[in-house]
């Protein structure tokens, strides 16, 4: 559901709390300066009057001091109320990177599972970076706009209550009608933009990793069609937002010169009836006319905040999002001593997986599981981890139901090597030991020669310190799956839970891994795989159809 671009802006200052202090610091300099900016025009405005010899509140000499000083304040409010915009944006933008990544954490990988990652970069990265305009030049413009239009509505009241009146209306409709009017629609446009260049990040990641594919297949000038067509989107997107930004500062431009002119006629009207001096009407006008600094940047705002409020929404929506599955915090801390399933049954959205299955893992022992694709064999792992939450039925693990056990405690037990081995832009030996923080080399190694992976690893030149690239670019699949399975040897978790460990390598090596696996002590494991050589280490195998084992 899309939300008020007031509910926006409140979620965003929410986040302002620990900064509260240099925010009311933003404030009083940014009024100040404003005050100090407007105050030459009506100080010169009043010298031109001394000068023709009609009465002022100051002689030439103390309006020339205040001019100068006025002036010099000015440069140094300024730069004072930005430096406190600038700091606080910045900082926040940490505070916010923080949040999101956490946000992050909490929703995978449930939540993540089939996710736009183009679209996630897009908010991690240029979404975030947007909010420096809402920090650093909107909150404090539109408090300042507020306070100097109501220091200056009694100011020019206090000539006459009526003129007052017309600044206090010509205030409320610069500063707060034309933006509200336009906001909406211009807000439309401006998520319409993040989501479509959200889409188009997407693409080009897309793109660049497939891009031997497309080379390959001969789809590079369809694929090049779809991101001009996605351009071409954007563009008029883009252009949508421009002219409504400039029909904004078009009506904006046209009422100051009305209500100058509403004004200038008020006041002088006033004066051809002898109730208002003509030093206090032309005051009275000069004022207003030089007053719309704060309430023209409250306007334009609207343009601005196009981008920053759908940037908003898209960074709140995230920070604000429930994941599938709990993290648990205030169960129990327990030791892995076996595993049951009973009448165990999930399914994704509409579509059933597992039915009422029943396995019993023993501590100690090897269990396979062999089954076609696509019938439930990494989901029942997935579970097992608690990556989802089961529909139905029971996973008892060391006599606790899985919900239960704190989530920390349940993963520090578990071990979990995936069909797809996930590289970091890393060393070989570090992408090893992000299974382990505090791992040595000798463990590093140990768990490497488990995974018939070190004999590999010694023909290299730079051995464990070399880089793999990329997401692995520069490593064969099975390569790939090796460092996946050292991870595993390396954790030491006392539950091993294994997806395909050896389709991608010949039975060289699939022989030397399951010979690692059959030795390996105070060990648990469950092996899944489609091959049933590949289970022949297992004590017991379960056959598994689609949502049901036997």
């Amino acid at each position: 559901m899309r939300r008020s671009g007031i509910k926006i802006m409140a979620g965003l200052i929410g986040l302002i709390k620990p900064l509260f202090h240099f925010m009311l610091m933003a404030i009083i300099l940014g009024v100040l300066g404003f005050l100090c900016s407007i105050s030459l025009t009506i100080l010169g405005t009043s010298a031109v009057l001394k000068l023709l010899a009609f009465p002022a509140y100051f002689s030439l000499k103390a309006i020339f001091t205040m001019l100068i000083l006025f002036a010099v304040l000015r440069g140094f409010l300024r730069y004072g109320e930005q430096r406190c915009n600038h700091y606080i944006a910045f900082k926040l933008l940490a505070i916010i990177r923080d949040k999101v990544f956490a946000s992050l954490r909490r929703l995978c990988p449930a939540k993540l599972e089939g996710r736009d990652k183009g679209n996630l970069i897009s908010i991690i990265t240029e979404d975030i970076e947007l909010l420096e305009v809402f920090y650093a030049h909107t909150i404090s413009p539109i408090v300042i706009a507020i306070i100097t239009s109501l220091i200056f509505v009694f100011f020019i009241g206090n000539f006459s209550f009526s003129l007052g009146l017309i600044a206090a209306v010509s205030y409320i409709f610069i500063g707060g009608i034309i933006p509200l009017f336009n906001g909406k629609k211009i807000k439309t446009y401006g998520m319409d933009y993040r989501n479509n260049i959200g889409k188009m990040n997407s693409v080009f990641l897309e793109s660049l990793r497939g891009l031997g594919e497309l080379i390959q297949f001969g789809q590079t000038k369809n694929r090049l069609d779809e991101i001009n067509k996605l351009t071409e989107n954007i563009s008029a997107k883009e252009k949508k937002l421009k002219e409504a930004e400039s029909l904004t500062k078009a009506i904006t431009d046209f009422s100051i010169l009305g209500f100058t002119a509403i004004m200038l006629l008020a006041a002088m009207t006033q004066f051809s009836w002898g109730v208002l001096s003509f030093e206090k009407a032309l005051l009275a006008t000069v004022t207003l006319m030089s007053s719309f600094g704060p309430v023209v940047a409250l306007s334009n705002l609207s343009n601005n905040l196009a981008h920053t409020l759908a940037s908003g929404e898209r960074v709140l929506s995230l920070l604000e999002e429930s994941p599938m599955v709990e993290e648990k915090t205030d169960g129990k801390n327990i030791p892995f001593h076996g595993v049951e399933c009973k009448n165990l049954t999930f399914g994704y959205r509409e579509e059933e997986i597992l039915q009422n299955l029943f396995i019993d893992i023993p501590c100690g022992k090897i269990i396979g599981i062999h089954g076609k694709s696509g019938c439930g064999k990494s989901t029942l792992l997935k579970l097992l981890m608690r990556f989802w939450d089961k529909t139905s039925g029971s996973i008892k693990f060391s006599d606790t139901e899985i919900e239960e056990i704190n989530t920390a405690s349940l993963r520090s037990n578990e071990s979990y090597c995936t069909q797809e081995t996930y590289l970091f832009h890393d060393t070989i030996g570090n992408n090893i030991g992000l299974a382990k923080a505090d791992s040595t080399e000798e463990e590093i190694i140990a768990a490497a020669k488990k995974a018939s992976l070190h004999n590999f690893v010694e023909t290299l030149p730079k051995g464990y310190q070399t880089p793999i690239g990329e997401l692995g670019d520069t490593l064969s699949g099975g390569e790939k799956q090796r460092i996946g399975l050292a991870r595993a040897f390396l954790s030491g978790a006392p539950f091993m839970l294994l997806d395909e460990p050896t389709s991608n390598l010949d039975s060289l090596n699939e022989g030397i891994i399951l010979k690692s696996l059959n030795e390996a002590e105070n060990v648990t494991i469950l092996l899944v795989s489609h091959r049933k050589s590949t289970l022949g280490i297992a004590s017991k195998v379960y056959s598994a159809e689609r949502g049901r084992l036997s």
